[in-house]
């Protein structure tokens, strides 16, 4: 019994001693943690302060307070009754956008670089006319006061912009939802017999564009969806072609109904045939949700989250980032989107303007709605819809977020709270390196940190991740990849010429898209020429044996000379450097200039011979040069979507007049792009790897040597000092561990955002 007890006694000795153990380990964890220090917020690094430049707002959005004082002079024009409502009907004069007017280049670089007067603010604001049937955009200003307005519509677009020419505003979509839902009332029992109880009480859909066939037209293809996530690879198999141009509701009628692959005159007939039986019917049965982003697994997994160990090396003010040796105003348009200016690289300006431009995608279907659907979202809005980010997602979850707002059929500003993000980002592989083991014995190399600039729109059903990104060796890189949902259509015969099955009874329909960036580079200054370079193989003699002859490589280079000459079509041979240069020259003789390299996989462009063709003329070429001109903003407009068969503007315009581009101030306007030809794997979402297309802008002969070999961040190592920390702060690295401060998680994003809006 003695030894039972003891035996029992030493197991709970052992059992005390192994939990005061477990809790001693615990407090010196905790206490160790508690020693470590946090990492710092700003940078600790031995590099010069930031100093931002003040003069930089010449370029910035709008305040709210800016916003609400445009809005309230617009609205009380004398003569004039301008309704802030966005509900007000197409027949009142309704005020929709409110954007910077940007004042001309000259004014602004003289403001800039010799201390000019600051260019006057002014804003641009669009009015639908409903009363007389045409747009008007006005220049009000001066801000933060305005006093006056100037009507600016023919002096911007040398024509009328008629109202048909407008976007669908909110009021369109609840009038549409509501007349749909009456429209639909005599086939009730087809709904429920085809498509569930669900369709029938609630359903939803979208719409194609243009809005017809023709100038003056209204005339749009909708789509009936399930009313779950992700309903546009939820087609039902229901479509109808609804006339909605008159203002007034009740003149708006149903003109042709497809069902189940075939066309009816109106919902009377196919509510007719259908009760006669001689139509071929969907019948109903349940679909489960294939588009739900719900993950089918519980989360478990938390991936790498990236920290500053000597804090932010960037940042932010008001709207100007300066990292390391860049420095760059920015901005986001409720139209073309993301655009920085003014970028400098060690202080000297490199580009003026680097903006997106222009989002579009021609569709193929067997069915209506797609058939002749060609998206312009940049008509719609791309920056509109720069929802908040996630963090750790969306951008690291350390990044700088930045709220921006905008006016776009809204009545009040909108605030869109983190809608761009900024973070300084290691790239996973070496800027450049290299090992060397013949003669010396050393290693050089850079870490590639660089700072991206990005925000993400979601426009309608697609996601675009627009960044800029700014690199150590002088390079800017714009890119951009897609995710979200395809867009879908119902599965009839003849679909799989188009695309392929994706879901039950639900193809993937092929589409292309194009995405054009302007590219302002102004290389010491603007006056500059564009210049290609490119090889061709050469048969030369062996000058050792001249009797031999080699095919050896040599280097071919041109400058062209006029606008015509620098318009370098998609579907012809492009040299493969590009090159904006500048006519002084670096140590060695050679002139410094900026290289264009596209990376595109874009699919064919829409022949010219089609109507629509021109209101997306600047797919034609992968890369065209303009000399700048303040009346040419921009490659597309708000009205090209819905009067695309007469664009307010046609890029190639910009062309035809074939100016000299030698010794003058060039614009590059650059496309690229990706075909898609969905299948499974896009459900639910396309990824972004491999969908994704962008432009680098890379010295080339501009600096006398690699810009990162003066890089903080260099590395080299030689025999004898692989610990020493002298030209290797990798190696202190240990002695430098900081534990980094994560703010709590947030998101708003759906505040202000209702169900299904648009």
């Amino acid at each position: 019994m003695d030894s039972k007890r003891i035996y029992t006694v030493l197991q709970y000795l052992l059992v005390v001693i192994a939990v005061a153990s477990l809790i001693g380990n615990c407090v010196l964890i905790w206490l160790n943690t508690e020693r470590t220090p946090k990492c710092p917020s700003q940078s600790v690094n031995p590099i010069p302060p930031a100093r931002h430049n003040e003069r930089s707002d010449v370029f910035a959005d709008f305040s709210m307070e800016e916003f609400l004082k445009v809005r309230d002079y617009v609205s009380k024009i004398p003569g004039m009754n301008i309704s802030i409502d966005p509900f007000s009907p197409p027949s009142t004069d309704y005020l929709y956008l409110i954007d910077l007017s940007l004042p001309k280049k000259g004014d602004i670089l003289h403001y800039l670089d010799a201390n000019g007067p600051k260019p006057v603010r002014e804003a641009t604001a669009v009015v639908f006319h409903g009363t007389t049937g045409n747009i008007k955009e006005y220049v009000v200003g001066p801000l933060p006061n305005p006093m006056y307005h100037r009507d600016v519509t023919f002096e911007r677009y040398k024509t009328e912009i008629p109202l048909t020419a407008s976007p669908l505003r909110l009021w369109d979509y609840i009038a549409l939802d509501l007349f749909i839902r009456s429209a639909l009332i005599p086939v009730r029992r087809l709904l429920n017999e085809s498509f569930g109880p669900h369709v029938t009480s609630d359903p939803t859909f979208y719409n194609g564009l243009p809005s017809g066939v023709k100038s003056g037209e209204r005339q749009t293809w909708i789509s009936i969806c399930r009313k779950v996530e992700g309903s546009y690879i939820h087609q039902v198999g229901f479509e109808m072609l609804i006339d909605h141009r008159s203002t007034a509701v009740l003149r708006w009628r149903v003109i042709k109904v497809v069902y189940n692959g075939q066309y009816f005159n109106s919902i009377q007939d196919l509510k007719k045939q259908y009760e006669a039986g001689t139509v071929s019917k969907i019948i109903f049965k349940p679909v489960q949700n294939h588009a739900s982003l719900k993950p089918k697994e519980k989360p478990t997994g938390m991936g790498p989250q990236q920290f500053y160990t000597q804090g932010k090396r960037y940042s932010v003010k008001n709207n100007h980032v300066i990292y390391l040796d860049w420095s760059f105003a920015f901005g986001l348009s409720p139209l073309a989107g993301m655009r920085v200016f003014d970028v400098r690289f060690r202080g000297e300006r490199i580009i003026y303007e680097l903006s997106v431009q222009e989002a579009m995608s021609v569709y193929g279907s067997a069915t209506p709605n797609l058939m002749l659907t060609k998206f312009l979202d940049a008509s719609i809005g791309i920056g509109r819809f720069a929802y908040e980010l996630v963090r750790g997602v969306d951008c690291p979850y350390l990044a700088t977020y930045i709220d921006t707002f905008h006016f776009l059929d809204t009545g009040i500003p909108r605030l869109l709270r983190n809608s761009i993000c900024v973070f300084e980002h290691d790239m996973g592989r070496p800027l450049r390196r290299h090992f060397s083991e013949s003669n010396f014995l050393t290693y050089g190399g850079v870490a590639n940190s660089a700072l991206v600039f990005r925000t993400i729109t979601s426009i309608g059903n697609y996601d675009y991740t627009w960044d800029f990104i700014f690199y150590q060796s002088g390079s800017v890189e714009a890119k951009v990849y897609a995710t979200g949902y395809i867009v879908s259509s119902f599965t009839v015969n003849g679909s799989f010429l188009y695309g392929h099955q994706v879901a039950e009874n639900v193809t993937g329909n092929i589409h292309t898209h194009f995405l054009n960036f302007k590219v302002d580079l102004d290389v010491l200054g603007v006056k500059n020429v564009f210049q290609t370079k490119d090889m061709e193989f050469v048969n030369v003699s062996v000058p050792w044996m001249p009797e031999r002859y080699a095919m050896v490589p040599q280097l071919v280079e041109k400058q062209l000379k006029t606008e015509q000459e620098a318009a370098l079509r998609y579907d012809t041979k492009t040299p493969r450097y590009l090159h904006i240069a500048s006519n002084q020259t670096n140590r060695w003789g050679h002139q410094r200039s900026y290289r264009l390299q596209v990376t595109s996989f874009a699919g064919d462009h829409l022949p010219e011979s089609e109507p629509e063709e021109r209101a997306m003329s600047w797919a034609r070429y992968k890369v065209a040069i303009t000399k700048h001109k303040d009346s040419e903003q921009a490659s597309g407009s708000l009205y090209n979507q819905n009067n695309i068969w007469a664009p307010a503007v046609d890029f190639s315009k910009y062309i035809e007049d074939n100016e000299s581009i030698e010794n003058e101030d060039l614009v590059a306007w650059v496309t690229t792009g990706f075909l898609h030809i969905p299948h499974s794997e896009d459900i639910p979402n396309t990824v972004t790897v491999g969908n994704a297309g962008g432009v680098l802008l890379r010295p080339h002969n501009y600096f006398d040597e690699e810009p990162s070999i003066h890089s903080p961040d260099a590395v080299y190592i030689s025999l004898g000092t692989e610990q020493s920390c002298d030209n290797n702060r990798v190696a202190c690295l240990a002695r430098e561990t900081c534990s980094p401060v994560f703010e709590p998680f947030t998101y708003n994003g759906f505040e202000g955002v209702t169900s299904g809006e648009t």
